[in-house]
Protein backbone atom coordinates (compact mmCIF):
# COMPACT_ATOMS: atom_id res chain seq x y z
CA UNK A 1 0.00 0.00 0.00
CA UNK A 2 1.44 3.66 -0.80
CA UNK A 3 0.28 6.31 1.82
CA UNK A 4 0.57 9.70 1.58
CA UNK A 5 0.82 11.57 4.83
CA UNK A 6 0.76 15.22 5.90
CA UNK A 7 -0.61 17.25 9.03
CA UNK A 8 -1.10 21.10 10.24
CA UNK A 9 1.29 21.23 12.88
CA UNK A 10 4.28 21.41 10.65
CA UNK A 11 7.13 18.76 9.28
CA UNK A 12 8.56 19.06 12.95
CA UNK A 13 5.78 18.26 15.14
CA UNK A 14 5.73 15.40 17.21
CA UNK A 15 2.15 14.16 15.72
CA UNK A 16 3.74 13.74 12.76
CA UNK A 17 5.94 11.06 13.86
CA UNK A 18 3.00 8.94 15.34
CA UNK A 19 1.46 8.97 11.66
CA UNK A 20 4.77 8.14 10.46
CA UNK A 21 4.62 5.02 12.41
CA UNK A 22 0.80 4.35 11.84
CA UNK A 23 1.02 5.10 8.46
CA UNK A 24 4.41 2.40 8.07
CA UNK A 25 2.58 -0.13 10.15
CA UNK A 26 -0.65 -0.24 7.56
CA UNK A 27 1.29 0.11 4.44
CA UNK A 28 3.26 -2.86 5.66
CA UNK A 29 7.39 -3.74 4.96
CA UNK A 30 6.52 -3.70 1.22
CA UNK A 31 4.13 -0.58 1.12
CA UNK A 32 5.97 3.01 1.40
CA UNK A 33 4.77 6.01 2.94
CA UNK A 34 5.42 9.51 1.67
CA UNK A 35 5.13 12.66 3.60
CA UNK A 36 4.48 16.20 2.39
CA UNK A 37 3.55 18.54 5.39
CA UNK A 38 4.06 22.41 6.13
CA UNK A 39 7.35 23.74 6.28
CA UNK A 40 5.90 25.92 9.59
CA UNK A 41 2.52 25.37 11.48
CA UNK A 42 -0.86 26.20 9.43
CA UNK A 43 -3.19 24.91 12.38
CA UNK A 44 -6.60 26.80 11.20
CA UNK A 45 -6.27 27.40 8.06
CA UNK A 46 -8.93 25.05 7.32
CA UNK A 47 -9.16 23.93 3.78
CA UNK A 48 -7.33 27.00 2.28
CA UNK A 49 -5.08 26.35 -0.71
CA UNK A 50 -2.84 28.80 -1.77
CA UNK A 51 -4.34 30.24 -5.00
CA UNK A 52 -2.85 33.61 -5.60
CA UNK A 53 1.28 32.88 -4.51
CA UNK A 54 3.42 29.94 -5.63
CA UNK A 55 4.93 27.73 -2.68
CA UNK A 56 8.68 26.65 -2.32
CA UNK A 57 8.86 22.63 -1.65
CA UNK A 58 12.31 20.70 -0.43
CA UNK A 59 13.27 17.45 -0.34
CA UNK A 60 14.10 16.97 3.16
CA UNK A 61 14.93 12.83 2.95
CA UNK A 62 13.78 9.76 1.59
CA UNK A 63 10.25 10.38 0.60
CA UNK A 64 9.98 12.92 2.86
CA UNK A 65 9.00 16.95 1.70
CA UNK A 66 8.42 20.48 3.07
CA UNK A 67 6.04 22.54 1.70
CA UNK A 68 5.23 26.40 2.42
CA UNK A 69 2.05 26.34 1.92
CA UNK A 70 -1.23 24.79 3.58
CA UNK A 71 -2.14 21.23 4.20
CA UNK A 72 -4.29 21.43 1.39
CA UNK A 73 -1.36 22.53 -0.77
CA UNK A 74 0.37 19.87 0.30
CA UNK A 75 -1.55 17.10 -0.18
CA UNK A 76 -2.21 18.40 -4.09
CA UNK A 77 1.61 18.98 -3.94
CA UNK A 78 1.89 15.42 -3.30
CA UNK A 79 -0.36 14.14 -5.77
CA UNK A 80 0.61 15.84 -8.86
CA UNK A 81 4.27 16.85 -8.04
CA UNK A 82 5.42 14.31 -6.13
CA UNK A 83 3.69 10.99 -6.78
CA UNK A 84 2.83 11.97 -10.13
CA UNK A 85 1.51 8.84 -11.95
CA UNK A 86 1.79 6.84 -8.56
CA UNK A 87 -1.22 7.84 -6.76
CA UNK A 88 -1.39 7.16 -3.29
CA UNK A 89 -4.00 4.41 -2.10
CA UNK A 90 -4.68 6.61 1.39
CA UNK A 91 -4.06 9.80 2.39
CA UNK A 92 -3.93 10.47 6.28
CA UNK A 93 -3.81 13.57 8.00
CA UNK A 94 -2.26 14.23 11.41
CA UNK A 95 -1.99 13.57 14.63
CA UNK A 96 -3.32 16.86 15.84
CA UNK A 97 -2.07 18.07 18.62
CA UNK A 98 -5.70 18.80 20.45
CA UNK A 99 -9.15 18.22 19.06
CA UNK A 100 -10.78 18.16 15.44
CA UNK A 101 -14.24 17.74 17.39
CA UNK A 102 -16.94 19.73 17.18
CA UNK A 103 -17.06 23.45 15.21
CA UNK A 104 -13.26 22.60 15.67
CA UNK A 105 -13.71 20.55 12.25
CA UNK A 106 -14.49 23.91 10.63
CA UNK A 107 -11.42 25.52 11.41
CA UNK A 108 -9.02 22.59 11.15
CA UNK A 109 -6.24 22.51 8.37
CA UNK A 110 -6.01 18.75 9.18
CA UNK A 111 -9.34 18.32 8.08
CA UNK A 112 -9.20 20.56 5.36
CA UNK A 113 -6.48 18.06 3.58
CA UNK A 114 -8.60 15.48 4.08
CA UNK A 115 -11.16 17.64 1.80
CA UNK A 116 -8.66 17.97 -0.80
CA UNK A 117 -8.01 14.82 -0.59
CA UNK A 118 -11.70 13.47 -0.96
CA UNK A 119 -12.13 16.12 -3.45
CA UNK A 120 -9.47 14.57 -5.77
CA UNK A 121 -10.71 10.88 -5.13
CA UNK A 122 -8.99 9.51 -2.85
CA UNK A 123 -9.79 7.74 0.28
CA UNK A 124 -8.85 9.86 3.32
CA UNK A 125 -8.75 10.15 7.48
CA UNK A 126 -7.82 12.53 9.76
CA UNK A 127 -6.59 12.16 13.31
CA UNK A 128 -6.33 14.06 16.09
CA UNK A 129 -5.33 13.54 19.74
CA UNK A 130 -7.67 15.56 22.21
CA UNK A 131 -5.68 17.35 24.98
CA UNK A 132 -6.70 17.77 28.72
CA UNK A 133 -5.22 17.83 31.86
CA UNK A 134 -4.85 13.76 32.18
CA UNK A 135 -2.77 13.83 29.01
CA UNK A 136 -0.55 16.25 30.69
CA UNK A 137 0.53 13.27 33.07
CA UNK A 138 1.26 11.30 30.72
CA UNK A 139 4.92 10.07 29.18
CA UNK A 140 3.55 10.99 25.59
CA UNK A 141 0.40 13.29 25.24
CA UNK A 142 -0.26 11.02 22.08
CA UNK A 143 -0.62 7.65 24.06
CA UNK A 144 -4.09 7.13 22.92
CA UNK A 145 -3.32 7.31 19.06
CA UNK A 146 0.24 5.57 19.38
CA UNK A 147 -1.36 3.04 21.11
CA UNK A 148 -5.07 2.64 19.15
CA UNK A 149 -4.12 4.53 15.62
CA UNK A 150 -3.50 1.48 13.58
CA UNK A 151 -6.20 -0.73 14.62
CA UNK A 152 -8.44 2.39 14.25
CA UNK A 153 -7.22 3.29 10.89
CA UNK A 154 -7.22 -0.69 9.58
CA UNK A 155 -11.01 -0.87 11.20
CA UNK A 156 -11.71 1.93 8.78
CA UNK A 157 -10.38 0.68 5.96
CA UNK A 158 -11.74 -2.98 6.05
CA UNK A 159 -15.04 -2.22 7.55
CA UNK A 160 -16.03 1.59 6.82
CA UNK A 161 -17.78 2.76 3.50
CA UNK A 162 -15.99 4.38 0.70
CA UNK A 163 -18.21 5.81 -2.00
CA UNK A 164 -17.34 6.89 -5.15
CA UNK A 165 -19.88 9.72 -5.41
CA UNK A 166 -18.60 13.07 -6.29
CA UNK A 167 -18.55 14.33 -2.76
CA UNK A 168 -16.87 10.89 -0.99
CA UNK A 169 -16.88 10.04 2.52
CA UNK A 170 -13.69 10.92 4.57
CA UNK A 171 -13.50 10.07 7.86
CA UNK A 172 -12.45 12.28 11.08
CA UNK A 173 -11.26 10.88 13.92
CA UNK A 174 -10.37 12.23 17.36
CA UNK A 175 -8.44 10.02 20.18
CA UNK A 176 -9.92 10.71 23.94
CA UNK A 177 -7.41 12.72 26.75
CA UNK A 178 -7.18 9.74 29.30
CA UNK A 179 -4.52 7.66 29.15
CA UNK A 180 -4.39 4.65 26.58
CA UNK A 181 -5.44 1.92 28.84
CA UNK A 182 -8.79 3.81 29.64
CA UNK A 183 -9.69 3.96 25.60
CA UNK A 184 -13.43 2.59 26.16
CA UNK A 185 -13.45 1.80 22.98
CA UNK A 186 -14.84 3.30 19.58
CA UNK A 187 -18.26 5.23 18.88
CA UNK A 188 -19.16 6.73 15.20
CA UNK A 189 -20.66 9.76 15.88
CA UNK A 190 -22.07 12.68 14.36
CA UNK A 191 -20.19 16.52 14.45
CA UNK A 192 -20.90 18.30 17.55
CA UNK A 193 -21.51 21.88 18.57
CA UNK A 194 -20.57 22.85 21.90
CA UNK A 195 -22.77 25.58 23.28
CA UNK A 196 -22.24 28.44 25.00
CA UNK A 197 -18.16 28.75 23.89
CA UNK A 198 -16.85 30.03 20.23
CA UNK A 199 -13.61 31.90 18.86
CA UNK A 200 -12.84 35.39 19.62
CA UNK A 201 -10.23 37.98 20.23
CA UNK A 202 -8.07 39.02 23.00
CA UNK A 203 -6.79 42.53 22.64
CA UNK A 204 -3.32 43.52 23.16
CA UNK A 205 -1.04 46.62 23.00
CA UNK A 206 1.75 46.86 21.65
CA UNK A 207 5.07 48.97 23.33
CA UNK A 208 4.65 51.45 19.66
CA UNK A 209 0.89 52.14 21.01
CA UNK A 210 -0.79 49.99 18.27
CA UNK A 211 -3.72 47.09 19.27
CA UNK A 212 -3.14 44.08 17.64
CA UNK A 213 -5.77 41.13 18.02
CA UNK A 214 -4.97 37.43 18.87
CA UNK A 215 -7.27 35.12 18.13
CA UNK A 216 -8.79 33.33 21.23
CA UNK A 217 -10.40 29.79 21.41
CA UNK A 218 -12.94 28.87 24.08
CA UNK A 219 -12.99 26.09 26.48
CA UNK A 220 -12.54 22.37 25.21
CA UNK A 221 -13.80 20.47 27.78
CA UNK A 222 -17.71 21.14 27.90
CA UNK A 223 -19.84 17.80 26.17
CA UNK A 224 -21.47 18.18 23.14
CA UNK A 225 -25.33 16.49 22.45
CA UNK A 226 -25.30 12.91 23.14
CA UNK A 227 -24.03 10.83 20.05
CA UNK A 228 -21.57 13.39 18.40
CA UNK A 229 -17.88 13.59 18.48
CA UNK A 230 -16.53 15.70 22.04
CA UNK A 231 -19.34 14.31 24.12
CA UNK A 232 -17.93 10.64 22.91
CA UNK A 233 -14.38 11.63 23.61
CA UNK A 234 -14.72 12.94 27.26
CA UNK A 235 -16.22 9.90 27.87
CA UNK A 236 -13.45 8.25 27.12
CA UNK A 237 -14.30 6.73 23.54
CA UNK A 238 -12.48 6.98 20.37
CA UNK A 239 -14.92 8.88 17.55
CA UNK A 240 -15.34 8.26 14.32
CA UNK A 241 -17.31 10.63 11.95
CA UNK A 242 -18.21 9.82 8.29
CA UNK A 243 -17.75 13.53 6.49
CA UNK A 244 -18.16 14.76 3.12
CA UNK A 245 -17.63 18.42 1.73
CA UNK A 246 -21.22 18.90 0.15
CA UNK A 247 -22.74 21.28 2.75
CA UNK A 248 -26.14 21.68 1.02
CA UNK A 249 -28.90 21.43 3.81
CA UNK A 250 -30.62 18.76 2.50
CA UNK A 251 -33.11 18.90 4.40
CA UNK A 252 -34.27 22.00 3.82
CA UNK A 253 -34.50 21.56 0.44
CA UNK A 254 -38.25 20.66 -0.24
CA UNK A 255 -39.63 23.41 1.93
CA UNK A 256 -37.78 26.36 0.71
CA UNK A 257 -39.29 25.16 -2.85
CA UNK A 258 -42.47 25.64 -1.86
CA UNK A 259 -41.84 29.16 -0.35
CA UNK A 260 -39.10 30.30 -3.41
CA UNK A 261 -40.18 28.90 -6.84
Amino acid sequence: MRILITNDDGINAPGLKVLEAIAHEIAGESGEVWTVAPAFEQSGVAHKISYTHPMMIAKMGERRYAAEGSPADCVLAGLFEILQDQRPDLVLSGVNRGNNAAENTLYSGTVGACIEAALQGMRSIALSQYMGPRTLEMSDQFEPAITHGAAVVRNILENGIWTEDDYRLFYNVNFPPVPASEVKGTRVTTQGFRRHTSFGVEPHMSPSGRKFLWIKGGPQDIPTLPGSDAAANLDGYISVTPARCDMTAHDMIATLKDRLE
